[in-house]
């Protein structure tokens, strides 16, 4: 199983990035996804899942309105549409398999750093 994580990189506030994340070595299609990310000296801080058919998503109320989950099953490639970005949302942000309640995540990539300042 790999998960590989890109499009990250140095944005001024108020910017937007598109996250992608490229899967092998299990079905794709048949698993929810998630990203999370970690701010330098914090947590690790859910983002965002959707489900395996892209038929239902959800967000963090922090993220609600500025970030946009997609998939396309067909290129194994989950994606993170992040705008009006702030410097909070300066994090190193990693996609995850997602296991059926969502609650839990079982595979992981090495992550794509978003910096977000002027």
């Amino acid at each position: 199983v790999q998960l590989v994580e890109s499009g990250g990189g140095l944005v001024q506030p108020g910017g937007s990035l598109r996250l992608s994340c490229t899967v092998s070595g299990f079905t794709f299609s048949r698993y929810s996804m998630s990203w999370v990310r970690q701010a330098p000296g914090k947590g690790l801080e859910w983002v965002s899942s959707i489900h395996s058919i892209g038929s239902n998503t959800k967000y963090a109320d922090s993220m609600k309105g500025r970030f946009t989950i997609s998939r396309d099953n067909a290129k194994t490639t989950l994606y993170l549409h992040v705008a009006s970005l702030k410097p909070e949302d300066t994090a190193l942000y990693y996609c995850a398999r997602t296991t059926a309640t969502w609650a839990t995540y079982d595979y992981w990539g090495q992550g794509t750093q978003v910096t977000v300042s002027s």
